[in-house]
């Protein structure tokens, strides 16, 4: 659990699509008063993605630095984190379909992540999709994607020092928090 009197080194944001858990980053990362720095995980395989990529970029005002790394995360990761220095991924989700893209070890790729956060020299805001509260999908890509996605969700919370849901804008703490307990 998280000491109160320090800061923490490590933060999951859980949510759904349009969810603000981009915009929660943003925030967080800008008011930590360390240099924030944005590993982007997006590929503008299209137009439209283009346009959200560009989108994003013009919400982030000057301090923020820029590094592009759709595959090797946990590598720039390594790399990047700095006492001095905020890094904010975003997002996992588009990391891990960039992987499954390429026909990686999902498994393997989602444990040297969850390994790496441990060993960072600053702190890291992981932002993530939450997809598992919706339909079971019926082809299985999708389904293999799904799985992948709540596993590496999964892992990330469970090394993270807190984990946040947003929904609606809104910032749901999820850890730390007191497990519930149960007498049957």
């Amino acid at each position: 659990m998280p000491n109160p009197k320090r800061p923490i080194g490590s933060l999951l944001i859980l949510g759904g699509a349009r969810s603000g858990k981009s915009r929660y980053a943003q925030r967080l990362a800008e008011a930590s008063g360390l240099r924030p720095l944005l590993i982007a995980t997006a590929q503008a395989h299209d137009a439209e993605m283009g346009e959200r990529i560009a989108r994003h970029a013009a919400g982030r005002d000057p301090r923020w630095s820029l590094v592009e790394e759709p595959v090797a995360l946990a590598e720039a990761l390594r790399r990047e984190a700095r006492a001095d220095r905020i890094v904010v991924v975003d997002c996992a989700t588009l990391w891990l379909g960039n992987l499954i893209l390429k026909n990686d070890n999902l498994a393997s790729a989602t444990q040297d992540l969850a390994q790496s956060v441990a060993g960072l020299a600053g702190p890291v805001i992981f932002v993530s999709n939450e997809v598992g509260g919706g339909l079971v999908p019926e082809n299985a890509l999708a389904r293999a994607f799904r799985d992948a996605q709540g596993l590496l969700n999964q892992a990330l919370a469970e090394v993270c020092e807190a984990v946040v849901l947003v929904n609606a804008g809104i910032a749901l703490c999820l850890k730390p928090a007191p497990e519930p307990k149960f007498r049957f």
